[in-house]
């Protein structure tokens, strides 16, 4: 059996049909369309932030230059998610409104984690459609947000936009699709939602949506976040109303296999439980280190998937929105 003949037949029509229609490329929204199309809505770009001093300042003065030469950011924000560099005074040197997940919402707690920080950006930012960037790009490029956007300012169907791109990584070459994305998120999603199985970057931090899509959905804790989000924007909005746009190129930090496989396991706990395949408990994962005495020694994790209600549903949330804005 050929190649051709093998995609042909473990590729699902709607699958295809989906891919066909709702992919797109940055450079199918040049900026003069998207500033004919933003009239009065409001756009946000928020970038979650741990210990990245070294690149958030670069990021930062990106999205800054994007809003000053197009108009099409009406605010940056950094959310530290507890930094302990200085991350928070390279953000705010470089131009961006920072915000430390403690002074959030104080009165609902602090937990640690990307998906905490992410929610808790709708307690703070006034965008209409908000756009998410990761705070560890090592080249960024404009193309990262107007691309995201393209889909959202013109067609209003679209709620829900997942950035895909290639990914260097050393020794392999460039790659669409992360470790733990080919390895573990992908095979999942084609057993449990193959609706999505079209979704070429299902981990992807690039990404964006509508605010009236955001805060009505939960929010997973930790590395689970993006998955999650994904699978409820499905089942709340139906896949009709998920885009993707092929962003380019994406160069960012790796982390290790042993951090990947805590990242793993987060993803999986996340996707068992929306599908009513997994237990309640948090989930754990036991590997190995070397001791003092060159033994193997057991280290045991265990994870922080807690989820955050929909923001909408926060006492005081429409009133603090309408402070801020």
């Amino acid at each position: 059996m050929g190649a051709a003949h093998a995609l042909e037949v473990t590729v699902k029509l709607p699958v295809q049909t989906w891919f066909t229609r709702s992919t797109s490329r940055a450079r199918d929204w040049p900026i003069e369309r998207l500033r004919a199309r933003k009239a009065g809505t409001r756009v946000s770009v928020v970038l979650p932030a741990l210990d990245e001093e070294a690149t958030v300042g670069r990021v930062v003065a990106m999205v800054r230059r994007l809003a000053e030469d197009t108009g099409l950011v009406d605010e940056v924000v950094v959310m530290d998610s507890g930094s302990t560099d200085g991350t928070a005074r390279a953000a705010a040197e470089a131009g961006a409104t920072v915000h430390h997940r403690d002074e959030v919402l104080p009165e609902v707690g602090s937990r640690p984690g990307k998906g905490e920080v992410l929610w808790k950006s709708l307690a703070v930012t006034t965008g209409d459609v908000v756009v998410f960037v990761d705070a560890d790009l090592t080249d960024p490029q404009p193309q990262l947000v107007t691309g995201l956007l393209g889909p959202l300012l013109t067609d209003p169907g679209v709620e829900l936009v997942k950035g895909c791109y290639d990914r260097p990584l050393q020794g392999a070459g460039a790659t669409s699709g992360g470790r733990v994305t080919e390895l573990v998120a992908r095979p999942l999603i084609s057993r449990f939602y193959p609706d999505l199985a079209g979704v070429v970057q299902p981990l992807a931090g690039e990404y964006a949506g509508r605010r009236r899509l955001l805060e009505a959905l939960p929010f997973c804790g930790g590395y689970g976040v993006e998955i999650a989000m994904l699978i409820d924007t499905l089942e709340l909005r139906g896949l009709s109303a998920i885009a993707q746009v092929d962003l380019g190129r994406r160069g960012h930090g790796h982390q290790d296999t042993a951090a990947l496989g805590r990242m793993a396991t987060q993803i999986t706990d996340v996707v068992h439980r929306r599908a009513g395949a997994g237990p309640l408990d948090a989930p754990t994962i036991t590997q190995f280190a070397r001791d003092g005495y060159g033994r193997y020694a057991p280290v045991t994790h265990v994870l922080d998937v807690a989820e955050r209600p929909p923001m909408i549903t926060v006492a005081g949330y429409g009133q603090r929105a309408a402070k801020v804005s």
